[in-house]
């Protein structure tokens, strides 16, 4: 059986110990100021990417093909 004072103890030790992730988690770094200027797409790599959705193309296949693609836009030229 616990006792009165062994329940304190470990009730005391949950507490501080939720306590403290409680601080860990609030604590955020300093604010950013610059931001990042937003990516300009080509019409090129727009149109190449409308033609792998239109393949249903995902991952290393969608990559592949986008690059494939926005290389021969680029000869073509």
């Amino acid at each position: 059986m616990m006792t009165t004072s062994t329940r304190a103890v470990a009730t005391a030790f949950a507490c501080l110990m939720l306590v403290s992730s409680a601080f860990a988690q609030t604590a955020a770094p300093a604010a950013k100021t610059d931001t990042k200027a937003p990516v300009v797409h080509t019409a090129a790599s727009l149109e190449c990417s409308k033609q792998a959705d239109a393949k249903g193309l995902h991952g290393k296949e969608r990559k592949k093909f986008r690059s494939e693609c926005k290389k021969a836009a680029a000869e073509k030229k």
